[in-house]
């Protein structure tokens, strides 16, 4: 990561990313007051930046969290006799967080758009999926569709919520952001491609070196406090995806779902799904770009133009 000293300088409260979500508030003016006294020596600045770093990315993880808590809840607790089937009780539930935190103000309507839209996707990609063997729900549940339990679709909403949520904490800004309407030519490829390996016609191969060629140009710039730093797009796509794989961990190993090999006892799921999850994440990317235009990096707030689209010749 690196230190972009030419940043624009600290936004006040009244514009912090962190405003929008109107529970907060009473909390900035004692965050800047922490912040003010953190500054003044090199090791508490330090470790200021650190611990404000995590404390941004729990918040946007707020709804897969709360996800991965149910799951692991359930498996532990949930009694075997219950009169509402497990599957049912996490819908439920899902659907309960998404009004509750609609309803606070923890998350805007555009974040739900989001939610929703990535739940539509995914829950048409499980129903062809199960189908077809490559992973099951093993417990009965009433609230599903064919094979699929509806709540299964909110594990996808999970991964649009935190990347909506991270884009505006981090006040995301690029430099060599691909065009949008390449990365919507090489979401629907990747969403295709999930249909028609099953028929042998596997161009995964293709779409890594697609998404390379698109990303490894680019640059993401997030701000954690007082400047923004930078880092490769690409590598950021990749850690997300790692983080990711480890939540399909927990949920196998809570048995929410299970992949064949792992019918008569859980094992880690296997590595070649970092690329699944790496592909499935650029469609997810490609959405909330389509919310969140994505902004050049500048010098000031006013001073930063949206990414410019190809013409439509050049297209």
């Amino acid at each position: 990561m690196h230190n972009d000293r030419t940043s624009s300088p600290s936004l006040n409260s009244s514009s912090s990313a962190a405003a929008i979500w109107a529970p907060l508030r009473p909390f900035i003016a004692a965050e800047a007051r922490l912040a003010a006294r953190a500054a003044k020596k090199p090791w508490t600045a330090f470790l200021y930046e650190f611990l404000r770093f995590g404390v941004k990315q729990a918040w946007a993880c707020l709804f897969g969290g709360i996800a991965v808590a149910l799951m692991l809840l359930t498996w532990r607790f949930y009694p075997a006799n219950a009169p509402l089937a497990r599957y049912d009780f996490l819908f439920l539930c899902m659907l309960a967080v998404q009004a509750a935190l609609l309803a606070a103000r923890l998350e805007t309507w555009e974040e739900a758009k989001i939610i929703l839209i990535y739940h539509l996707v995914g829950t048409a990609m499980e129903l062809f999926k199960t189908a077809t063997g490559s992973w099951i729900y093993p417990e009965p549940s009433l609230i599903r569709i064919s094979g699929v339990p509806l709540f299964s679709g909110f594990m996808y909403s999970c991964i649009g919520s935190y990347l909506c949520r991270v884009w505006r904490l981090f006040d995301f800004r690029f430099t060599g952001h691909p065009s949008r309407r390449w990365l919507i030519g090489l979401s629907a490829a990747i969403y295709l491609n999930f249909f028609t390996d099953h028929y042998g016609l596997d161009g995964r191969l293709l779409l890594f070196g697609w998404a390379a060629l698109l990303f490894a140009p680019a640059t993401v710039h997030f701000k954690v406090w007082r400047v923004h730093r930078s880092m490769p797009l690409l590598l950021g796509l990749v850690l997300v995806s790692l983080f990711i794989w480890l939540s399909e961990n927990v949920g196998t190993f809570t048995r929410v779902w299970l992949y064949p090999q792992q019918a008569h006892g859980w094992t880690m799921v296997s590595p070649a799904k970092l690329g699944s999850w790496f592909l499935l994440l650029i469609i997810s990317y490609t959405l909330v770009s389509l919310i969140n235009r994505p902004r050049e990096m500048g010098r000031g707030r006013s001073a930063a133009p949206p990414v410019r689209e190809p013409d439509r010749e050049a297209a």
